[in-house]
């Protein structure tokens, strides 16, 4: 089945005419930083389900950090990235993905499962932010 929506460019057009584009972008903000939050809450709790035997120190949970909203192609967006000083950035897509020689990591599959779990509360997370700044 294939629903096609119409006039969302047309709602905001008028929320920006009537609220002006500074509050719009002050809502949409802090919308998505409060979405990053349950996102990153998910993702934590993923990773702390993950047995790591000798590998755990902790450091991929504690770098994760979440940007300032930027605009990219025209669209606000936030970004959750790791950095911190043991550089566990150069490292997340390995535990990702896997590799050649340990292609099943005991963290494969956990941001992807943490996306999954989360967008659903993301979203509703996003609806009731831009209901506290309308």
């Amino acid at each position: 089945m294939k629903v096609a929506v119409s006039g969302l460019s047309k709602l905001e057009r008028e929320l920006e005419r009537r609220l002006g584009k500074s509050n719009m972008k002050r809502v949409s903000d802090n919308a998505l930083k409060s979405g990053a939050e349950v996102f990153v809450k998910e993702l934590k709790s993923q990773y702390n389900a993950v047995s790591w035997k000798e590998y755990a120190t902790g450091a991929i949970i504690e770098e994760i950090t979440i940007s300032e909203p930027m605009t990219v192609k025209g669209i606000r967006t936030i970004r959750v990235h790791w950095k911190g000083p043991k550089d566990r950035y150069r490292i997340v897509h390995l535990n990702e993905f896997g590799t050649v020689k340990n292609p099943n990591p005991p963290a494969k599959g956990t941001i992807a499962r943490a996306l999954k779990n989360a967008e659903k509360a993301y979203r509703n997370e996003i609806k009731q932010a831009i209901e506290r700044g309308i």
